[in-house]
């Protein structure tokens, strides 16, 4: 494993205890690093079991955000192959997730997460309707 990938947190990042704050200030509970159903081996950052929604923060290096990725230069082609099989995997979790009936919202590290808690109150709101 490289010195990067043992030093980055699987959780609990800055975004998302940012968008938790912001989320349990407007009166939401949740569960957090939760399990997908019928996902083996992947976790939601933030879950509404009722309201059947799921909720990513990405970094924006591991999972190649448009506007801030950058690739190592030492081990390029590893670190290529690895990005890119993030990103698949992640696509592969929406549609899984989509495909048997949850809703799904993913926001980049950077986002304003209070406008993201706005979002996914309103996602809540709609779920449990």
């Amino acid at each position: 494993m490289s010195a990067r990938m043992s030093r980055q947190h699987r959780r609990d990042t800055s975004p998302e205890l940012a968008l938790r704050r912001a989320l349990h200030r407007r009166g939401l509970r949740y569960r957090v690093d939760a399990t997908l159903p019928g996902i083996p081996r992947r976790r939601a950052d933030v879950l509404f079991p009722r309201a059947r929604l799921v909720v990513f923060v990405d970094g924006c290096f591991w999972h190649a955000c448009p506007l801030h990725a950058t690739q190592p230069a030492a081990n390029g082609e590893w670190w290529r192959a690895k990005l890119e099989a993030n990103v698949a995997r992640d696509r592969d979790t929406d549609a899984r997730l989509t495909a048997s009936g949850w809703r799904v919202l993913r926001f980049w590290e950077h986002a304003d997460m209070e406008a993201a808690a706005g979002a996914v109150e309103t996602a809540w709101l709609a779920g449990r309707e």
